[in-house]
């Protein structure tokens, strides 16, 4: 009876399924780091934790929703490159938007700026859908079942959410982190933008994921100075005028 079963849904498990499984896993866990730091980049737009951490969970349920939706429908959807040139057009429009924006007091530029959790929502699930029109081809040739893909896809969005909420807490940590995520998210623009005018001259994987890790270097290397207690001077003043005093 289960052999029918599983024969009926095409579930055929063994050590090859395992492998590509783990593959697929690995996959998305390394093309999720560029993806991660721009998520955690909007979410801290609400500048208030609660809320950031709402909008990482809602966002990504919708985001789920909207990468199934993607992958049962990816062999229609390769078939016009209208939807890799939008992905690659908004990709581009919020590196635009943060490197144009206005600079901190410490000429660091930020992503945007969101006044309710509901507007935050959409753009973490557009964003993420945004990066899975690059990853879907990659997804699919590594194996036609769909079950692994799925699988793959489910365990990849946890993984994200995992890695957004470290990356939200190494913004605050890291000076050039946020540039540097938005210069990856740059890199998958131009990527899906490339795929569209010449496919011939899409860079292979490795190379971009070799160019992330030197640009996610680059944003670890410099960690932001604790802020210095501006009372601590008034207090020990005081501390020394009522030790003369007594």
């Amino acid at each position: 009876m289960l052999d029918q079963i599983f024969d009926y849904l095409h579930l055929h498990f063994s050590v090859e399924a395992s492998i590509v499984l783990l593959l697929l896993i690995f996959l998305e866990a390394v093309l999720s780091a560029d993806n991660a730091i721009a998520l955690a980049a909007i979410a801290q737009g609400l500048e208030d934790k609660e809320l950031e951490r709402k909008a990482l969970n809602f966002g990504l349920v919708a985001a789920y929703v909207l990468r199934i939706t993607l992958l049962l429908t990816a062999t229609w959807v390769q078939k016009y490159w209208q939807f890799e040139l939008i992905g690659a057009a908004y990709l581009l429009w919020l590196v635009f938007q943060h490197f144009t924006s206005e600079e901190d007091e410490d000429n660091q530029h930020h992503g945007p700026r969101f006044s309710s959790l509901w507007k935050a929502i959409p753009v973490i699930a557009f964003t993420d859908l945004a990066f899975s029109l690059d990853s879907v081809t990659t997804a699919i040739a590594v194996s036609q079942e769909t079950w692994l893909v799925l699988t793959g896809t489910t365990v990849g969005v946890i993984t994200l959410r995992f890695m957004a909420g470290l990356f939200i807490r190494w913004l605050d940590e890291y000076t050039h982190l946020e540039d540097a995520g938005y210069i990856t998210v740059a890199f998958v623009g131009f990527r899906l933008l490339l795929k569209v005018v010449n496919p011939a001259l899409v860079p292979p994987e490795w190379i971009v994921i070799s160019a992330i890790a030197i640009i996610l270097a680059w944003g670890f290397s410099k960690r932001n100075l604790p802020e210095e207690d501006s009372s601590l001077p008034i207090k020990t003043q005081e501390l020394e005028k009522q030790e003369v005093a007594e």
